[in-house]
């Protein structure tokens, strides 16, 4: 029989329980959301703390990024072709080392590839058209070192953002709205967050780590990954200056969301992404449940769901060395691809008719929009697929301000551009194809592409 004491004491335990994963919820959180969601003012741009401290290690070793990175793609190429050969015991028996390096033949030929293209262009050996400043500089010298110093404090420190409750707590405060409106769960909205104030990229990183841990089923992670991962303020106002918008920078931002808001309310509706199994990841299963019990605010349910998980949070040490997995499989998986994809990708669209004749078709329908200089527009419509800074740079010439105003606006609602974004889709266990990405792209385009016109012409010029 238990005594009054005993039960005392029952409650003190609880209650200091309680106390403690308050403040687990309520730190790491507030220094997460400080770092990832709340934009700052740095250098004459709007960033994230996280976009800070990746800038000031470019500034810091920028000139030897390039070299360090082509070092990096040689380690990946020869320590995959080391266990794809020899299969050594320290790798093989090394659950990290056997992720990153045992890739299979395509993976070490893309490897291998990824780093022979980054070795001609620091040499600037070979044929020209693959060290050019304008493909393989562009991904040695531009994407490579932002995605390695994003990623490298983006990896370490999103476990901040999304394994101590905040995802949670914001989750059961905006589901009713998520829901109805794009389908999706309410901690989506922070991945949003994330790619509106960081980068598309580290918002793609959060849905990828939260589907792989089961909090997204297959269809919400296609969604989110493909929709919600917009481009990012700082990164508007480049695109911006590049086509000479700057001074319109604001209505300019304003209609890309537009745009954006109506493509997600769209997209997840019709296919590919509508045919999408609502299943959660085989590994792991479903981790969450959303459902919030009769009788009890969303607020004071996203409170419980956030201390309970503040409560089963890993400890730093094991956060660190999954955060450092991340880094090190960005690094020695992802920039390899996208050194011999986003190459390969700016070749065809710098010294390839292709995407001029794809595009073609579009030219009538961009005159019946009554937009100057349909036929240089309807060139950088689909190059975006390509990289996210090829229209603006190939529509930088159009003389029409109206003209590369569009140009500008769609290359920022397309969002599947492979150099990047896409390549990451499909290294992750994401259940997106190449094509199905292809299409997502299109249908993207047909969606923003009245709604920007519309917009410009009734509103702005």
């Amino acid at each position: 029989m238990k005594t009054s004491l005993d039960l005392t004491a029952k409650s003190t335990n609880a209650s200091t329980a309680d106390h403690i994963n308050y403040w687990k919820f309520i730190i790491p959180s507030f220094i997460g959301a400080l770092l990832f969601l709340v934009p700052v003012k740095y250098d004459g741009a709007i960033t994230i703390g996280v976009g800070i401290m990746a800038s000031f290690v470019q500034s810091a070793v920028g000139d030897y990024l390039p070299g360090f990175i082509v070092l990096m793609l040689g380690v990946s190429a020869g320590l995959s072709a080391i266990t794809l050969l020899l299969k050594p015991r320290f790798i093989m028996e090394n659950r990290m080392l056997h992720t990153l390096f045992h890739v299979g033949p395509v993976g070490l030929a893309m490897r291998a590839a990824g780093f022979l293209i980054g070795l001609l262009t620091i040499l600037e050996a070979g044929p020209e058209f693959i060290w050019s400043r304008a493909t393989g500089g562009v991904v040695l010298y531009d994407l490579a070192p932002v995605l390695m110093t994003w990623f490298l404090f983006a990896g370490l420190l999103l476990p901040l953002l999304v394994e101590f409750g905040l995802m949670e707590f914001i989750g059961a405060l905006v589901q009713k709205f998520m829901r109805p409106l794009f389908t999706l769960p309410g901690r989506s909205s922070i991945d949003c967050l994330a790619s509106w104030m960081g980068a598309g990229t580290v918002g793609v990183l959060v849905t990828t780590k939260q589907y792989d841990q089961g909090y997204y089923t297959k269809r919400e992670a296609a969604v989110i990954s493909t929709t919600f991962s917009i481009a990012s303020v700082a990164f508007s106002l480049v695109v911006a200056n590049i086509v000479g918008i700057g001074h319109l920078f604001v209505p300019f931002y304003l209609t890309v969301a537009a745009a954006c808001v109506i493509a997600a309310l769209i997209m997840p509706r019709i296919p590919p992404l509508s045919r999408k199994p609502d299943t959660y990841y085989e590994p792991v299963g479903q981790q969450i449940d959303e459902s919030i019990p009769e009788g009890v605010s969303n607020l004071k349910w996203g409170w419980q769901q956030a201390l309970e998980t503040a409560n089963k949070a890993k400890s730093p040490k094991k956060l660190f060395l999954n955060g450092l997995e991340t880094v090190l499989d960005i690094w020695f998986g992802l920039i390899p691809l996208v050194m011999s994809l986003g190459a390969a990708a700016l070749i065809i669209a710098e010294f390839t008719p292709v995407f001029q004749i794809i595009s073609a078709p579009l030219v009538p329908v961009l005159e019946w929009l009554q937009l100057p200089e349909a036929g240089a527009a309807a060139q950088t419509m689909l190059i975006g697929f390509a990289d996210m800074f090829l229209p603006p740079v190939v529509g930088g010439g159009i003389e029409s301000e109206l003209t590369r105003f569009v140009v500008a606006g769609i290359s920022l609602t397309q969002l599947i551009y492979m150099s990047e974004i896409g390549i990451l889709i499909l290294r992750s266990n994401i259940p997106l194809n190449f094509f199905e990405l292809f299409v997502i792209f299109i249908e993207r385009t047909i969606i923003t592409l009245p709604v920007i016109v519309v917009i410009a012409h009734l509103f702005i010029f």
